[in-house]
């Protein structure tokens, strides 16, 4: 009998197009099929986030969280120099310099972690040119992370005198263990895509010109595998985030009883019979 992983499969209905309201051109985000996209469009400033884009993620991430037509996100950078450059540093005397500013700052950061956190669908991004500061914090968002072979990456705060808060500590040193997330963070020093790769920062380096095919090719196979399965896996991952006393066991063995419930398992298995690609509907 064929096993299913060796069937070509893609999603259909690539025809249908939603385009999110983002309330800023310098964060764009659309739906075509069950792939979104994000792409962080500042590209005269390597795409660098500043406050409007950090104001705007929240709600436009929730609003892709509760498309059900969305299946998977891709995060991107708008141009080819860089996926983001870090933190818009011109904006720092403004909203990171007095106590009541950077206060302020900090809790529209804390919303954005929010958001982050809870987003429950699989997460792709798709890394070109810099990756530095706040981009890398940003990459670490994704579940996976897919790097062209320009690619570099760095945390310079040590070189600006910023103070790196706890959350982007951990967030680095749940990737790529303490003593790489130390050694990054001290030097401050750029590391190139095949570095990143060797210490388990990015999934894989592909060349440039290849990126964009990569990219879609596994974002179409993940949204073409049962949205049931793919919610239960991510809420695992999502939970081991947390200490385990604070995990909630039972949610997740409901998720992984409502797979077994479900009409797509029902699908799958015919379709592994009928030796043809499944069609998944979540549910």
């Amino acid at each position: 009998m064929t096993d299913p992983d060796d069937d070509d499969t893609t999603l259909e209905d690539t025809a249908d197009r939603h385009v999110y309201e983002t309330g800023t051109v310098k964060l764009l985000a659309e739906r075509v099929g069950a792939v979104a996209t994000l792409t962080f469009n500042n590209p005269e400033k390597h795409n660098a986030l500043g406050r409007e884009m950090q104001i705007a993620l929240p709600h436009v991430l929730d609003e892709i969280r509760h498309d059900r037509a969305a299946r998977v996100l891709v995060l991107t950078g708008a141009g080819d120099r860089a996926f983001v450059s870090g933190a818009d540093v011109t904006e720092f005397d403004e909203h990171r310099t007095q106590p009541a500013d950077r206060a302020a700052y900090d809790r529209a950061a804390a919303e954005t972690r929010r958001a982050w956190a809870d987003f429950d669908k699989p997460m792709i991004a798709r890394i070109r040119g810099y990756c530095i500061g706040g981009g890398l914090l940003t990459s670490l968002a994704a579940d996976i992370r897919i790097a062209s072979d320009d690619s570099q990456f760095a945390v310079p705060a040590a070189k600006l005198g910023l103070g790196y808060p706890l959350s982007g500590v951990d967030a680095l040193t749940s990737v790529v263990g303490r003593s790489w997330a130390a050694e990054i963070l001290f030097s401050a020093r750029r590391l190139s895509a095949d570095e990143a790769l060797r210490i388990g920062l990015i999934n894989r380096v592909v060349r440039a010109d290849r990126l964009d095919a990569e990219v879609a090719a596994l974002a179409a196979q993940i949204a073409a595998n049962a949205p049931l399965t793919i919610a239960a896996v991510k809420a695992s991952l999502q939970e081991m985030q947390r200490p385990q006393d604070q995990r909630d066991n039972a949610r997740l063995a409901e998720l992984v009883d409502a797979c077994f419930r479900s009409d797509d398992y029902r699908e799958g298995k015919r379709a592994f019979a009928e030796r043809r690609p499944p069609r998944f509907m979540g549910r």
